[in-house]
């Protein structure tokens, strides 16, 4: 797991490299995912079902801001990526300086307007009924540390971007570890219920932004904090934000993607139905760990290369990450089948005194929960290749091809599935649209990879 230099992403063998980039990126995803994961344990545990709910209703809201970051910090570090391979360490510089500038602008603008709307939104994204009490408390308390959250996001794909993915890694185990501590200390130690679950995520959020300060301005990093880089350069926000747009995107249709979701599935099975999505939704933040860490470690290994002209390594490193990411795609895909009842088993809170709702509630969600996820997952073994296509044109600088591949599988089909088969099949017709979506935009984006791999590094090869 040790960092790589710059010079290390143009001459070391690919494989290597893969698994030393993706490696820690998806130790850093799991622990994160896991935080997720266990923090919504110990909330169906401690406080109730109804209170996941309540959780995956201000997700959207959080993941949208926190998102600004996380496009501004993937659309400069592959600006970063190919300017270090380009050996003009000035644009680097410059590009990180925006980056911060830029996030902070646009998520304070963000949290005021998110918490001047707070009564409207909280119902449209499904906090309905007697979840909208626990979803405003929750969100906003959260609100308030969804900046430092965007800088986080964005700090970390600097880090990756210059070759760091240990610090990187490091950067999403913290906030991990001191969530699920204060989620202890406060809900189950000092009672505080809902309060004590926000103020842990929000205290998560400063302790990795302190660590991503801390390798700013340490010697690991060869990007300093610079004011004189802090002033906006148009013609770089520009670039940052067209490949930023990507992954802004693709964030704003899964907040959408909640809001319909929350929606749709409260109409068809009330606060219950909710639950079982939340926890589904946990699941595919969790479980594919290991495909999302390899599209990590994939990007800066595509952009040095390609930026330097080495286009026989840039093809290599697409072929080797598809076949990495799909293998570990299948053994997710395993477990999911085998243990859907037992995994739903874990979020449900067994404590006595329950009131008859809380009772029903869990009923309903062991009852539902394992079938669904089984639907949601059925296509999990081909994603490899739709994510790793996405990821690549976003590497490269195609901002365009990479939005349209990007937004394919949710915005393109996911969207009109769930608007369309729900009125013909229930709550069937919502989960059959995760696989069938899956299928078609993966061949989709195995065409269009196909055919830029023939024409742009085959081509500039010869």
């Amino acid at each position: 797991m040790a960092n790589v230099s710059a010079e290390q992403l143009g001459s070391e063998s690919i494989s290597s490299l893969l698994i030393k980039q993706a490696l820690p990126a998806s130790i850093g995803i799991l622990v994160m995912s896991l935080n997720v994961l266990v923090d919504s344990i110990f909330v169906g545990n401690w406080i109730g079902s109804i209170a996941i709910a309540a959780i995956n209703v201000v997700l959207p809201v959080s993941f949208f801001i926190g998102a600004l970051g996380m496009a501004i910090g993937i659309g400069g570090a592959s600006i970063i990526s190919r300017a270090l391979g380009a050996n003009n360490k000035d644009k680097a510089l410059r590009t990180f300086g925006n980056q911060i500038s830029f996030t902070l602008l646009v998520t304070i603008i963000m949290v005021v307007l998110g918490l001047t709307y707070v009564d409207s939104l909280i119902p449209a994204f499904g906090g309905k009924g007697s979840i909208f009490e626990m979803a405003k408390i929750y969100y906003v308390i959260v609100l308030y540390g969804v900046p430092l959250l965007a800088l986080n996001m964005m700090g970390n794909a600097v880090i990756r971007a210059e070759g760091k993915p240990k610090f990187a890694m490091i950067a999403m185990i913290i906030p991990s570890i001191g969530n699920l501590v204060m989620d202890y200390l406060f809900i189950n130690v000092l009672d505080y219920g809902m309060e004590g679950a926000a103020w842990a995520t929000t205290i998560s959020y400063f302790l990795c932004f302190s660590y991503i300060l801390y390798f700013f301005l340490s010697k690991h990093s060869e990007l300093k904090l610079n004011l004189q880089y802090f002033r906006i350069n148009f013609s770089i926000l520009k670039e940052i934000s067209s490949l930023g747009f990507v992954t802004l995107s693709r964030q704003a249709v899964v907040s959408i993607i909640y809001l319909l979701m929350n929606n749709i599935l409260f109409d068809l099975g009330g606060e219950a139905m909710v639950a079982v999505y939340a926890i589904i939704g946990r699941m595919l933040m969790f479980a594919l760990f290991p495909v999302f860490g390899v599209t990590q470690g994939f990007l800066p290994i595509a952009g040095f290369n390609y930026g330097a002209g080495k286009y026989d390594r840039v093809k290599e490193s697409i072929y080797t990450a598809i076949k990495f990411a799909a293998i570990l795609a299948t053994i997710v895909f395993t477990g999911l089948m085998i243990f859907p009842a037992e995994i739903a088993g874990l979020f449900l809170s067994h404590k006595p005194g329950m009131s008859e709702l809380e009772i029903a509630t869990n009923a309903f969600v062991l009852e539902n929960t394992p079938s669904a996820m089984r639907w949601v997952f059925a296509a999990t073994p081909i994603i490899a290749l739709q994510l790793i296509g996405a990821a690549y044109f976003q590497a490269i600088g195609k901002a365009v091809p990479a939005l349209l591949l990007t937004l394919c599988r949710q915005g393109f089909f996911f969207i009109p599935l769930i608007l369309i088969l729900p009125n013909y099949l229930g709550e069937l017709g919502v989960w059959i649209s995760f696989p069938i979506a899956d299928v078609l935009a993966t061949i989709v984006t195995g065409y269009y990879l196909h055919k830029e791999i023939n024409r742009t590094l085959v081509s500039k090869k010869i």
